[in-house]
């Protein structure tokens, strides 16, 4: 998936969510490498969203353990969400308070745009249940 799509993607995620849900979202434009928007929920706590956009269906949704850590180093204050998105539904985890699985080590794709090599990565297993909001189709 190209970038300017999952841009396209972000930005419809962020104005679905002010429009229809109360929500109070900025999109970052690409500029924070650890969070895709920032802004207020609905109840108006601070918050950063992660999103992935998938094309392949896959049972468990990988989140990268540095982005993580990334996203739990910031103030405690701040709701920490992860966004995930596939063929099957769309599910948010709230990750402030949320017990994580043991960490697996798997190939994914470099993320540099010259390379498309395979680099070992820390990455957390989301199970579909874990998430705090899902909407499968």
């Amino acid at each position: 998936m190209k970038i300017e799509t999952v841009h396209k993607f972000e930005q419809t995620v962020v104005t679905f969510l002010n429009q229809f849900e109360g929500w109070e979202l900025e999109w970052c434009g690409g500029e924070y490498e650890h969070y895709d928007c920032k802004g207020k929920t609905r109840k108006g706590h601070e918050c950063v969203i992660e999103m992935k956009f998938r094309k392949k269906y896959y049972k468990d949704k990988m989140l990268e353990k540095y982005k993580y850590d990334k996203l739990m180093e910031m103030d405690p204050e701040i709701v920490k969400l992860y966004f995930v998105s596939d063929p099957q539904g769309t599910y948010l985890y709230w990750l402030n308070y949320l017990e994580m699985p043991e960490i697996s080590e798997l190939y994914c794709p470099d993320t540099t745009l010259w390379s498309n090599k395979k680099k070992l990565k820390k990455v957390y297993l989301l199970t579909e249940d874990m998430a705090s909001i899902v909407y499968k189709e």
